[in-house]
């Protein structure tokens, strides 16, 4: 990983939604970074057999993710996915190979911005206008969720690219 890191530490002493808002902010950071400086090739790898997991496909799948919970659940809109559909359910992890890598990270930043403009200025306690498994779903819990989402998959970046190029980094 290359050049200086743009991260910002969540505070320490913070209101709920800021300290939130915060560590979501210091994950998604993350996840550029673990990519930052890799080929097209490189971010497509499949790195860990038998494992379908690349880097690529970890953006491609976290901006469906940041599109479903934000888009559809917040805000109960009808959205299609990008890059999966019923039949292929995995197609975010598995289309990986002739993707295009700079349209798929602007998706990704640009489902990144709408989830942002989604919350900004709403109440933890907001409800979803979306059902999830028949439940009422918080704005809050769905902050929550997404700073789980992007941690763990972060901890699958760290192994896919030291795997890469040996790149190793919080």
């Amino acid at each position: 990983m290359t050049g200086q890191n743009p991260r910002v530490d969540p505070p320490m002493a913070a209101d709920e939604a800021a300290t939130l808002t915060a560590f979501l902010d210091y994950h998604r950071t993350t996840l550029a970074l673990k990519c930052e400086g890799l080929t097209d090739d490189q971010l497509r790898l499949r790195s860990v057999p038998p494992s379908g997991l690349s880097l690529l496909g970890l953006v491609r799948h976290m901006a469906e993710v940041e599109r479903y919970w934000f888009r559809s659940v917040l805000l109960g809109g009808e959205v299609a996915g990008h890059f999966w559909t019923e039949a292929e359910p995995d197609g975010d992890f598995d289309n990986v190979d002739t993707a295009d890598v700079a349209a798929d990270f602007a998706t990704w930043r640009a489902e990144i911005d709408a989830a942002r403009g989604a919350a900004s200025g709403l109440p933890l306690d907001t409800v979803g206008k979306r059902l999830r498994h028949g439940q009422e779903v918080t704005l809050r819990w769905i902050l929550a969720h997404m700073v789980e989402e992007y941690a763990r998959h972060n901890g699958h970046a760290d192994l896919l690219r030291e795997s890469v190029d040996g790149a190793t980094g919080e």
